[in-house]
């Protein structure tokens, strides 16, 4: 059995608007990954300016404080082999007019803006992430039926 990884999901307002939670989550759990965590959150601005620290001072931060606090948004933990890679393939280019169909953003999106989806870029990222948007308690640790069959 392999060691698995955490990573961190958010479906952004536009993911969520658009009626694709319910897709994109089937996705990932149809792929073999373990949900660990899942709620339903409209994003404060504190924790969006903590989120997107990175890019305080870049002209687009205005922009996308409004848009990840304009409304609901879906935080996800995710666990697997290989998680944070996989996830990251599975989204496909961050500009979604660059990303492969077949992708989550080749898929449902069309421009870098409204991308449909964040996922953690590393396992450092990750665990930072997480503990931005959930309580140690708020994971739910278990073994699928199907464990068995998706790794050696």
């Amino acid at each position: 059995m392999t060691l698995a990884e955490r990573t961190f999901v958010l479906l952004k307002p536009d993911a969520v608007q658009r009626g694709l939670v319910g897709r994109i989550v089937a996705r990932f759990e149809a792929r073999g990954l373990k949900l660990l965590g899942m709620k339903l959150l409209t994003v404060p601005r504190t924790l969006a300016e903590t989120y997107y620290a990175e890019h305080r001072g870049k002209a687009f931060f205005e922009p996308l404080m409004a848009y990840i606090t304009s409304g609901p948004v879906v935080a996800i933990v995710l666990e697997g082999e290989g998680a944070v890679a996989v996830v990251r393939k599975m989204m496909g280019k961050t500009n979604a007019a660059e990303a492969e169909p077949g992708t989550i953003r080749g898929d449902f999106a069309l421009t870098i803006g409204r991308n449909v989806i964040h996922g953690s870029d590393g396992l450092e990222s990750a665990k930072r992430e997480i503990g931005l948007f959930f309580k140690a308690d708020e994971l739910r640790a278990y073994t699928r039926i199907d464990e068995a069959w998706l790794d050696e």
